[in-house]
């Protein structure tokens, strides 16, 4: 089944043509991934992504085009800076062609990670992922992993203090609009 959206603003145009009767299978898929993942699987990605997919992450992550610069600028450097890794998806949709998730994962700074020195901390990564599914391998998959989060976890604060959480905390009263006074 294929839902028919007509939109004329731009909005939700990778999904407007999303194949509802994809569900299980992009579940299954999806599922199968996390899996060889969080069994630090480096060789065994084929069999979930396209050769071609791209992995777009937010600064820091970079942007990853095709499954060879997955494997080498993310998989392994990231497992070089962390050992002793566990991940939980604490929530997972999947509609059609496309899965989300959003969790953390729990591991040790046991190597060089943004500069930083490996300081045998544990630290919790939060991350966020989309994925768009073609037939049966993922094509794309865009993610936010909370890098800055990390980085104050090992000492490093990214904002040199200039966060917003000093308005959560009081430090200082946050900025208004002039035309919202």
């Amino acid at each position: 089944m294929t839902i028919e959206v007509t939109d004329t603003s731009g909005q939700a145009a990778l999904t407007q043509d999303n194949d509802l009767s994809k569900t299980a299978e992009t579940r299954q898929v999806i599922e199968r991934m996390v899996e060889a993942l969080n069994d630090h699987k480096i060789a065994g990605m084929a069999a979930f992504f396209e050769k071609s997919f791209r992995w777009m992450g937010n600064a820091g992550c970079g942007t990853k085009s095709g499954l060879q610069a997955f494997q080498e600028n993310w998989q392994r450097p990231f497992q070089a800076a962390f050992t002793d890794k566990v991940a939980i998806d604490e929530a997972r949709i999947f509609e059609g062609e496309w899965g989300a998730c959003f969790g953390a994962q729990h591991a040790v700074h046991s190597g060089e990670f943004m500069g930083i020195a490996p300081t045998g901390k544990k630290v919790e990564i939060r991350y966020m992922d989309f994925w768009k599914v073609v037939d049966g391998k993922i094509a794309d998959n865009w993610v936010m992993v909370d890098f800055p989060h990390v980085m104050r976890q090992l000492g490093v604060d990214p904002f040199s203090g200039h966060g917003w959480e000093k308005y959560d905390e009081g430090r200082e009263e946050a900025p208004r609009p002039d035309h919202n006074k």
